[in-house]
């Protein structure tokens, strides 16, 4: 038995952000029922970040609404409307990711579902909060990474900003409000209380950087600054970086200098002896290390520090990681099922529970496919049709 199972979800969101909350509720063993509009349904369905196209659905879609079940309704609609409050009334968790204002005015707020059900664990997902002048604003991954700093880390001075080549505030509010949901749902099996639960994608990703925001918080302020080759911490000293070898790239976390050096065979590198020239002169030190390291494979290199306990690594794409025995030894990919027949490999939920991994053989929904099935299992009214 998963850890949420008999825990029903209704999931009203779209795009990334609540249903990958909601995909990790059902990974652990939740009911989840996405609500989506009639015809076109969730957005994702139709949000293509390549050309792959599955059984008629974005890659996406069906990567993140895999394990749930389709009801359709239109929110507009009084009848359909007031089928999905009668389903609310059933759920142990509900979560939205509108803009501020819409869930009001559709009458789906907190107050007026806790009024209906007041045990419920109510979760949602703003861009930038419910006040404030942000508001307002489009809640795109993009957009937030760029006005949250973010993009000032990644890369070498001098390049501009560098967004990360993922959604990843999307993935990431969804992680705070799954955690949050959570959280919730042990106090309501202590006290019986019901919570509402908010994320939004501007405070998570801000999160995200405490490290180096409290950093500049106690600096002074002072800019950010990223090494002119090699960056991978706009904050930490070298040799951190990802450097080119004769054949590949190693990566290089935290190391003292010298002793780089010394295992290298690169005598420039064991002058650097006093520990703030690590960072003030970390510049200088990376373009050393750069030059040197160009001169053998990265296999050769991995011999020499590996052993040493030096960290470091080789730079893999995921084909080459695929191929690797640590990789397989995961076993973090899954073959799922649609109920038409079609399969689709994918990742599994990356936690385990007992010792145990979570794996779910149930694919993503076709539109609408659970929607009568959920009005005669829950008792809901009939869905009124024109």
């Amino acid at each position: 038995m998963k850890a949420l199972e008999d825990i029903l979800v209704v999931d009203l969101s779209q795009f990334l952000s609540g249903p990958s909350a909601s995909l990790r509720l059902a990974d652990m063993g939740a009911r989840v029922i996405k609500v989506e509009r009639p015809e076109t349904g969730d957005i994702c369905r139709n949000l293509y970040v390549s050309n792959v196209e599955m059984n008629g659905d974005s890659s996406i879609f069906h990567a993140i609404n895999r394990n749930k079940e389709s009801f359709c309704a239109d929110l507009k609609k009084p009848e359909d409307l007031q089928l999905v409050k009668q389903l609310l009334t059933k759920a142990d968790v509900v979560m939205h990711n509108f803009r501020p204002g819409v869930i009001d005015r559709l009458g789906l707020d907190y107050e007026t579902i806790k009024s209906l059900n007041p045990a419920v664990i109510y979760g949602e997902i703003s861009g930038y909060g419910k006040s404030g002048p942000w508001a307002g604003k489009p809640g795109q991954d993009l957009l937030v990474q760029s006005l949250s700093g973010l993009t000032s880390l990644s890369g070498n001075a001098g390049e501009g900003p560098v967004p990360v080549g993922m959604a990843i505030v999307d993935m990431l509010a969804g992680a705070h409000l799954a955690q949050g949901i959570l959280a919730a749902l042990v106090r309501r099996g202590v006290n019986g209380a019901g919570a509402l639960v908010q994320a939004s994608m501007m405070e998570s990703i801000l999160d995200l950087q405490f490290e180096m925001l409290t950093t500049f918080f106690q600096d002074g302020g002072a800019p950010t600054e990223r090494t002119a080759s090699n960056n991978a911490h706009a904050y930490l000293g070298a040799p951190y970086g990802v450097y080119q070898t004769a054949d590949g790239f190693l990566a290089l976390a935290m190391g003292e200098i010298p002793t780089l050096g010394m295992l290298l065979n690169c005598s420039a590198l064991e002058d650097f002896t006093d520990r703030d020239s690590w960072f003030t002169e970390r510049d200088d030190i990376k373009m050393i290390l750069a030059k040197h390291l160009e001169g053998q494979s990265t296999q050769y290199w991995l011999d020499i520090l590996e052993p040493a306990d030096i960290w470091c690594a080789n730079v893999l794409d995921w084909e080459r990681l695929r191929k690797t025995e640590a990789y397989q030894s995961l076993q973090m990919e899954q073959e799922v099922k649609m109920s038409d027949g079609y399969t689709f490999h994918t990742t599994r939920c990356p936690i385990r529970m007992d010792g145990e991994r979570l794996f779910s053989e149930k694919g993503s929904p076709k539109l609408g496919e659970h929607t009568e099935a959920i009005i005669e299992d829950l008792k809901l009214a009939g869905l009124c049709q024109e």
